[in-house]
């Protein structure tokens, strides 16, 4: 379609230089005359690929075309070209979640690092959170293109030939499966670091931790993916997508991640785990948060930094006070 509006020259020459340049394209099967529409506002044509709406030819074609083939042909008559179409719309669409999705995971990971690096007073802990999250997220985007792109069991949940994954699917999964997967993480993390906090003993945190969520984790990752797994059953080709990518990515980040490389790191990383630059540890705020930093659930102890537990009370002055609540009892 070409747009007459701020045309500087007649409209049929426009028409003669855009068919000389769609006839020159390569990737193009055929093409209608390009004809005016009634107010002679705009000229049109329907153009035909050589390919697939779905394959990559047909992607290279909307890039030419309106990377290079338009604009040339429409260079100085004033007259602006464009595409449409169901085709140029999904094209299009792709292109701009393409451009857009790094900007999305940067500010997202960005934004997890700031607040778990907050919450729990440490610079390992946060990177190993989101690299492993990262992690999850790749390993289903690999299973999704296995089954969908490659053909790897799709006839398990009736798609019959290999499809193309939708432009959407890739942005929707991580969204959803970052959220879940530090929900999982922070669940552990926060049963880890309030061991930690009490006792001291980075080994004796992980295993209790671990002990205390694992069956929790386990629990709620079985009905997360009984839930996704019942959507395969969509006629849908883009819902069984989400069903199989979600599904995968609930029981890796349930098994192989929180059960086996989450405390298998902390372990190994030891004192590290809970390091914080003192400059930044004065800098970052402190939240009031259930077994942080600040807490000590020791009886009898003295909240300030620094204190030793109240001492034991000496058998000598336990007899003087318990004489002295027993003349008291007797005197009333």
């Amino acid at each position: 379609m070409a747009d007459l509006h701020h045309a500087a020259v007649p409209a049929d020459r426009i028409a003669a230089e855009l068919t000389s340049a769609l006839r020159d394209t390569a990737g193009i099967a055929g093409f209608t005359p390009l004809t005016p529409s009634p107010d002679g506002a705009l000229l049109l044509s329907t153009v035909t690929p050589a390919t697939g709406p779905q394959s990559v030819g047909t992607g290279s074609l909307f890039t030419t075309l309106t990377g290079a083939t338009l604009p040339a042909a429409l260079n100085g008559t004033g007259a602006e070209g464009y595409l449409t179409g169901s085709t140029a719309g999904q094209l299009d669409f792709r292109d701009t979640v393409k451009d857009r999705v790094p900007l999305i995971i940067g500010i997202v990971l960005a934004a997890a690092l700031l607040l778990l690096t907050v919450v729990f007073r440490s610079v390992v802990v946060p990177l190993k959170a989101v690299a492993l999250n990262l992690f999850t997220t790749a390993a289903s985007y690999g299973v999704l293109v296995a089954v969908f792109q490659w053909g790897w069991g799709s006839g398990l949940i009736g798609v019959s030939e290999p499809v193309p994954i939708e432009s959407f699917v890739p942005m929707m999964m991580f969204a959803i499966v970052f959220g879940l997967s530090m929900d999982y993480e922070i669940f552990l993390l926060s049963a880890i670091a309030g061991s930690w906090h009490r006792t001291g003993d980075n080994t004796l945190a992980v295993g209790t931790g671990l002990a205390a969520t694992g069956r929790v984790i386990s629990s709620a990752a079985l009905i997360m993916t009984a839930v996704f797994l019942s959507f395969a059953a969509s006629p849908t080709v883009v819902v069984k997508m989400l069903a199989v990518g979600l599904a995968v990515s609930v029981v890796l980040d349930a098994t192989v991640v929180r059960l086996v490389l989450v405390p298998s790191a902390m372990f190994l990383m030891g004192w590290a785990n809970w390091w914080l630059p003192r400059f930044r540890d004065r800098v970052l705020p402190r939240p009031d948060t259930e077994d942080g930093p600040d807490t000590d659930d020791r009886p009898d102890t003295d909240d300030r930094p620094g204190a030793s537990p109240s001492p034991e009370p000496d058998a000598a002055t336990a007899a003087a006070t318990a004489a002295g609540t027993s003349s008291a009892r007797g005197e009333a």
